[in-house]
């Protein structure tokens, strides 16, 4: 597994380790923490890697060690995205290169974790696998994330039709235990991080854009059945939780109400953290139509469940 200390990725190594599995996590811990995965580790049942996607020999040894590998490493978080957009790019792109000519050699089925990013602004909502994208200019950094996930889709894609068993899940904000708490590429991180310390919560813009919410468990239930589901292999799946839309100037509101904390909300435009020229998604929402009829996967924690989950997981336990 490639990112396997990282919030999600540590959670499906936890999965797959309660399944009986041996895994090989391969990190560059640099948003990943070896603790989120280091008692697997000192049992015996996780062997940690620490190197690069980028290293293709690195990844050829431990891909031939496999049986099946996801693919969960990327470089994540816009604003991560603005600030080394040739990085990110390499990694988005190359690493997966990497990972799936070095499947293909060795016949492995491989998983790769996408984004609701690749979506771009969105066209209908919800959104549906087989929409159509729509991105901004190529001058906005902002956009190159989008392109890569989707560059990443289509090597998947076009490996597949080579005879690469794959299948892509592209989620829609994933959050839970073990999330970043400096909020990198999470507002719900984020939000939990600045409600529990009484610091001002900060909503970009006028909050009015919504997103959906997918808890942890079931972002890695549907990882997990996405893999282990044979007519799957070749496909696209969203994982996300339609039913928790929410604008973000109400998450903020059930977040500092959930956390019991003094927290006001302060606004702040797109260009005073992004730069000039930013651009957002005005609505994102997920079609799991597919997830549910050929996977058999729904998600089952509500959005109310899932932030009492998160907080008493940072220590927090929310009020009656």
């Amino acid at each position: 597994m490639t990112g396997g200390a990282g919030f999600i990725g540590s959670h499906l190594v936890d999965r797959l380790v309660e399944h009986g599995d041996a895994v090989i996590a391969l990190d560059d811990f640099s948003t990943g923490r070896r603790d989120n995965i280091g008692r697997h580790a000192d049992s015996g049942k996780v062997r940690i890697v620490e190197g690069t996607i980028l290293d293709d020999a690195l990844v050829e040894t431990l891909v031939g060690d496999c049986d099946r590998v996801f693919h969960l490493a990327a470089a994540v978080g816009v604003a991560h995205i603005i600030a080394n957009p040739l990085g990110s790019l390499q990694v988005n792109s190359r690493g997966t290169e990497n990972i799936l000519a070095a499947c293909a050699r060795h016949e492995r089925k491989v998983l790769i974790s996408s984004s609701s990013e690749v979506y771009g602004r969105g066209g209908r909502v919800p959104m549906h696998e087989d929409d159509d994208r729509i991105l901004g200019s190529t001058v906005i950094q902002r956009w190159s994330y989008a392109t890569a996930k989707a560059l990443d889709e289509h090597l998947l894609l076009a490996h597949a039709a080579h005879g690469l068993r794959g299948v892509i899940v592209r989620y829609f904000n994933i959050y839970g235990p073990r999330m970043d708490p400096k909020g990198y590429g999470s507002v719900m991180a984020t939000f939990v991080r600045q409600a529990l310390a009484g610091d001002p919560v900060t909503v970009y813009g006028d909050g009015l854009q919504s997103r959906c919410f997918t808890y942890i468990d079931d972002c890695i239930d549907g990882t997990v059945l996405a893999m282990e589901t044979q007519p799957a292999e070749g496909q696209v799946f969203n994982i996300g939780d339609a039913t928790t839309e929410m604008t973000i100037a109400d998450l903020a509101r059930k977040v500092i109400e959930a956390s019991g904390s003094s927290s006001t909300i302060v606004h702040e435009s797109y260009e005073q953290h992004f730069g000039a020229g930013f651009e957002d998604t005005r609505r994102r929402v997920p079609s799991a139509a597919r997830a549910a009829e050929r996977l058999g996967w729904t998600a089952h924690v509500g959005l109310d469940e899932g932030i009492r989950r998160t907080l008493e997981s940072w220590g927090q336990t929310a009020p009656d």
